[in-house]
């Protein structure tokens, strides 16, 4: 648990000034668990009862359709936090699943333990609040994105700003997270890397 405690504490002193002697305290609030790949760390209709920080890993976050239509509405790597969190908040059935794409690791933090980790320590209180401004930033420009950018706007934007992640994720997953065909994806691709080269 010392490497992913590690690699959270990093993330957390990214953002605020925490101090050495917090950490031993901060580590109780935490319980770690492991996933293979393809393994849920939460399904529709559960409650979503953590938020988790991931130290090593990929997953994805999202909804199946009528049909059986999967839509990716995250993909979360190391340094990311996930959850549904209107199910963790408001303690209502999730609407999500998340699923590891590859082997991963994630530091849980249940609800009451956020709650105690707020009261206890206030400037993880900042420490959340800058993660919540950059999710919402974050979503804003993929919701505006969706809405106007046409097919080769989209895969620009997301290669330009997660240059790496399409060598650890599967082309249909990044397709369904754009919104677009697998075919329409190759297709970019292939035009992209031809550019390049």
């Amino acid at each position: 648990m010392d490497s992913a405690l590690e690699v959270l504490f990093a993330h957390i002193g990214q953002k605020i000034d925490l101090q050495e002697k917090d950490r031993a305290v901060l580590s109780d609030f935490f319980k770690l668990r492991r996933l293979k790949r393809r393994q849920y760390l939460l399904q529709e209709g559960d409650f979503c009862r953590y938020l988790s920080f991931i130290t090593d890993g990929l997953l994805k976050s999202f909804s199946i359709d009528d049909k059986g239509g999967e839509h990716i509405i995250l993909l979360a790597w190391e340094g990311w936090w996930i959850s549904d969190f209107e199910s963790f908040v408001k303690h209502t059935e999730a609407k999500l699943y998340i699923e590891a794409v590859e082997p991963t690791t994630v530091l849980m933090l249940s609800k009451d333990n956020y709650e105690m980790l707020l009261e206890q320590f206030p400037i993880m209180e900042r420490y959340f609040r800058i993660l919540y401004q950059n999710s919402l930033t974050r979503k804003d420009s993929r919701l505006i994105s969706s809405n106007t950018h046409n097919a080769e706007e989209k895969f620009k934007l997301f290669m330009e700003t997660y240059p790496t992640l399409h060598q650890r994720v599967p082309q249909n997953l990044i397709a369904s997270y754009l919104g677009l065909s697998a075919e329409t994806v190759s297709r970019l691709k292939k035009k992209r890397f031809q550019q390049q080269s």
